[in-house]
């Protein structure tokens, strides 16, 4: 008898799921499992942050319950992967042990001494693609070297064709006859002992089931006008869909199945669409970058950056720019949906992002970390190549003269204030036109600070250092 083991990583779903549906096709019984890693030494690079963990508590839930409608449950291990896997092969007599690929450095190094060690005990080990469109070693230049420019990249991965057959859910999932003991969720310990948590999930639906039904409501609703609409933070034009890739509640693939199915019924749609689509293809950029230049996740990729003079003396800066305090309306603001949230508006990214590198020039790294620590859709992958892009120094990188004004974004972008008066109480009674600058009108001041760096100063001083290492080779 074939006796499958699914390890369970950021794949948790049952539909188009190829280490699923390779179990459930070749063995006779199946054991999903889920190893808490971050409990023993397991080597990954990043791990997940306090506020993905609140997600992760949510998401192991809603797997479980799908699995308990197919006659299956989750089981959860903590401890090196290597250890448990090799423990619950002994234990439930497992012959097949199948998962999805991670493709960033350390997890790739794991995977591959894993699959070699239980190799070597005769277990058969199989590992699928399933969080990208494609490989991301699959989209090369003629020279056989990695794209550097997004454009380029995306429209040699079209030309590949997208592979848009989706793996089914299954309609069973037969349980192992011997079933190990494992943890509950509630033992990983996921939550906070200090409930902060409960105010920022009530933005969100977690789990496989909410993903798809976000996906549909998004392509109907605002999916047409999505080129337009993802510029302006107060209305809901994005389709909010990050975190539940980052967890594989849903894949790629599946997002430009459907999302294509739509386009088919409303050809009206199509530059909204075919714009949405794009930055699935930035998502798998951001993969292509990660596996062919691992070393960008704490170094430039653009060289000239290790001769950069950052500031080392930024510490009081960096906690008002994380507090949502800078004193500039729009940038307050992102930081602060950030932290009630867990997630900022990606127009509002770039120009939090862009006053942090370039007009407080402190280091791309400390904003990567904030994010990370307080972002549900902290991807190592987008994060590192967004960062690295705001910055200057990353792939297809904003050029270093580009600088972002924040007052200007704000006035171009939320015109009538309506999403700093959501996240800024404290300005809601400045007219539209004040409330873009409102240290302007110090009698209105009230509790606000004054902007903690001069705008037009301190891109000056940007621009100068930037000239000292743009001619370098």
């Amino acid at each position: 008898m074939n006796k499958a083991l699914i390890w369970f990583r950021q794949d948790l779903r049952l539909a188009d799921n190829p280490a699923v549906d390779a179990a459930v096709k070749e063995c006779d019984t199946v054991l999903p499992v889920f190893i808490d890693e971050t409990g023993g030494n397991s080597g990954l690079l990043q791990k997940e942050s306090s506020a993905s963990h609140v997600w992760l508590h949510h998401a192991l839930l809603a797997l479980d319950t799908k699995l308990q409608d197919k006659g299956s449950a989750l089981l959860i291990r903590r401890g090196v992967a290597l250890q448990c896997l090799s423990e619950l092969v002994k234990e439930a007599g497992i012959t097949h042990v199948y998962w999805n690929r991670r493709y960033d450095p350390a997890g790739i190094s794991t995977d591959t001494a894993i699959k070699k060690a239980l190799t070597e005990t005769g277990c058969k080990v199989r590992s699928f693609n399933g969080s990208l469109l494609d490989e991301p070693w699959t989209v090369l230049k003629q020279d056989d070297t990695p794209y550097k420019v997004f454009t380029a990249f995306w429209k040699a991965r079209l030309k590949r064709g997208i592979d848009t057959q989706l793996f089914p859910e299954p309609a069973t999932l037969p349980a192992a006859d011997k079933q190990p003991q494992g943890l509950s969720i509630e033992q990983l310990n996921y939550l906070p002992d200090i409930r902060w948590d409960q105010g920022m999930m009530e933005h969100w639906t977690v789990g496989e089931d909410a993903a798809q039904e976000k996906l549909a409501d998004f392509l109907e609703q605002q999916g047409a006008e999505y080129k337009t609409l993802r510029d302006l933070p107060a209305q809901t034009g994005t389709s909010r869909l990050s975190p539940h890739l980052h967890f594989g509640e849903i894949s790629p693939r599946r997002i430009y199945y459907q999302a294509e199915a739509y386009l088919a019924e409303h050809p009206g749609a199509e530059t909204g669409i075919r714009c949405f689509l794009s930055e699935v293809g930035w998502r798998e950029f951001a993969y292509s970058l990660l596996y062919h230049f691992p070393e960008t996740v704490s170094e430039p990729l653009d060289q000239r950056f290790t001769g950069f003079e950052w500031r080392d003396d930024y510490a009081s800066d960096l906690k008002r720019w994380q507090r949502g305090m800078t004193g500039f309306p729009i940038i307050d603001a992102g930081m602060r949906e950030l932290w009630a949230t867990g997630w900022m508006h990606n127009r509002v990214r770039m120009i939090v992002a862009s006053l942090l590198t370039k007009n407080l020039l402190i280091h791309w790294r400390e904003g990567e970390k904030w994010f990370h620590d307080t972002l549900l859709d902290a991807d190592l992958a987008s994060n590192t190549m967004g960062w690295q892009w705001v910055a200057g120094s990353g792939a297809d990188a904003a050029p270093y003269f580009r600088i972002f004004n924040p007052v200007l974004q704000s006035e171009k972008f939320d015109p009538s204030g309506d999403y700093i008066r959501r996240w800024v109480p404290e300005l809601k009674d400045f007219s539209n036109k004040q409330i873009h600058q409102p240290y302007q009108y110090v009698d209105k001041f009230k509790d606000y600070p004054a902007p903690m760096v001069d705008l037009k100063a301190s891109r000056a001083r940007a621009l100068e250092r930037f000239a000292a290492i743009k001619s370098d080779k």
